[in-house]
């Protein structure tokens, strides 16, 4: 029997990286020779047994690949093919697929969180789930599924054209919205985060203002934001799951405005928020989870340059450094890392 090498969680937080067999394509399948797979905060949040993972598995949610065999009824021209796969399979019958919302379907099959991912050498999924981009370099295309996500989340956002918008982070995430968020309709963006190399990226991309927050003097951070918009800005998006930034949002928005929660928190994670000061100052809060009829539109957005790849990913790693790799998640030095197998 042939085998490869994959990442195999056991267990939260025990994970090895062994000899697996190459599985075979079945009916409308294909097997993919991963290419680059990108590692992020999910997959940190995994590895600690958030997000309802299933056992065995192999994480790995953004993937890209090469075809290099088909299951009975796919078409010859997709072997050779370099794609990109969306990861999650929707049953098309449960109530909330019945409701045009696959993002909530009760049957979900999430590649990388509860049926194999791409933190592999090879991965299998299903056809109808891939999209060629054989025009993109890999480390391109492994962007789409983060940038679909992106995507998704301004659809929710429903941004008001000439708003007033505040975005904490400047992580890939982070990035990402700047892109879009300025080509979007906001009529000025501020990105604040502690890095400065990271928001160098973010003025590259379109924010119009960066304020480099100071972990020692977190009150004179909120300050000097409370000054660039002394009525509150009318969106603050949060793009880290921070507590302590989450904490700041409510404070930092203007009456009628809108906090939007982007990053992930920790499951057990709460945010006090007073309901009083949400009915009285008729404040909206929305989130976002995860992408849904994106897909070619996020392909769109880096094909014709409105998210600009470049920086992004700044680290790369085997399957045998994945450690590493998961660690690479909370270094405020690096901006994203890939798995390349």
């Amino acid at each position: 029997m042939d085998t490869m090498r994959a990442v195999v969680y056991d267990r939260p937080e025990h994970f090895t990286v062994a000899d697996v067999p190459v599985p075979e394509p079945g009916p409308g399948e294909v097997r993919l020779k991963v290419l680059v797979a990108g590692v992020c905060g999910t997959d940190a949040h995994l590895h600690v047994g958030e997000f309802g993972p299933t056992y065995p598995l192999t994480p790995g949610h953004e993937f890209v690949g090469e075809v290099v065999a088909l299951g009975d009824g796919v078409d010859a021209d997709l072997l050779g093919r370099r794609v990109v796969v969306n990861n999650c399979a929707t049953c098309g019958h449960c109530v909330e697929c019945r409701r045009g919302r696959p993002v909530f379907c009760r049957n979900v099959a999430a590649q990388g969180v509860n049926a194999p991912g791409g933190f592999a050498e090879q991965v299998l999924t299903d056809a109808d789930r891939c999209f060629v981009v054989d025009d993109l370099e890999p480390e391109v295309a492994v962007l789409t599924e983060p940038v679909a996500c992106v995507v998704h989340g301004l659809d929710v956002l429903d941004l008001v054209p000439g708003s007033d918008v505040l975005l904490f982070g400047a992580g890939p995430t982070g990035l990402i919205l700047t892109s879009l968020l300025a080509r979007s309709g906001a009529g000025r963006l501020v990105v604040a985060a502690p890095t400065a190399a990271k928001l160098e990226l973010a003025s590259a991309r379109g924010a119009d203002v960066v304020v480099q927050l100071d972990r020692a003097d977190p009150e004179g951070s909120q300050a000097q934001l409370r000054a660039l918009a002394p009525d509150g800005f009318d969106v603050v998006i949060d793009a880290t799951g921070a507590l302590a930034v989450l904490g700041t949002t409510i404070g930092l928005v203007r009456d009628a405005g809108t906090v939007f929660v982007y990053g992930m928190a920790a499951e057990a994670a709460e945010w006090p928020v007073s309901p009083y000061e949400i009915f009285r100052r008729e404040l909206t809060i929305k989130g976002s989870f995860a992408q849904q009829f994106a897909f070619d539109r996020a392909l769109s957005a880096l094909r014709n340059g409105r998210v600009d790849p470049v920086g992004i990913i700044t680290e790369r790693f085997s399957l045998d450094e994945y450690g590493d790799a998961l660690a690479a998640v909370a270094d405020s030095s690096v901006v994203k890392a890939v798995i390349v197998p």
